[in-house]
């Protein structure tokens, strides 16, 4: 009796087509990640805008504006009010006000929608006025 299945055959046939599959399938991932980081490298431009405005409490000191890690002024404090015009330049963002000679320092987070933020600085620190749009 013989047999008329050559299974061998059929086993390398269905294997080469599995192989012919994964290949294709990572061809595929391997796109798909190129085209993802091509997306992730585009810089975003946002056209919002924010105003710090210092109003009382800090004539004579040396501030320091960041706004994440980023330093956007650094300078004595002659006359108030002071207003720095800072354009968004990421996501989300916080702003901290450093005292440069006590190293002091003050987070604030800041609307994604930009405005003016007026601070005045007592005895108990740096305060946050009322925000307008």
């Amino acid at each position: 009796m013989t047999h008329k299945l050559n299974t061998n055959k059929q086993f390398m046939i269905g294997n080469g087509i599995l192989a012919f599959a994964v290949i294709f399938v990572v061809v595929i991932f391997v796109y798909m990640s190129m085209r993802l980081d091509q997306n992730k490298n585009k810089f975003h431009r946002y056209s919002e805008t924010y105003d710090i405005t210092l109003t009382q409490g800090f004539v004579g000191d040396s501030i320091s504006v960041l706004i994440n890690d980023s330093l956007c002024a650094s300078k004595r404090i002659e006359t108030l009010p002071v207003t720095f015009h800072i354009t968004r330049f990421a996501k989300e963002s916080a702003l901290m006000l450093v005292d440069n000679e006590t190293e002091t320092v003050s987070v604030f987070e800041l609307s994604s929608q930009g405005g003016l933020y007026e601070f005045e600085k007592d005895a108990n620190g740096v305060k946050l006025l009322a925000r307008k749009q």
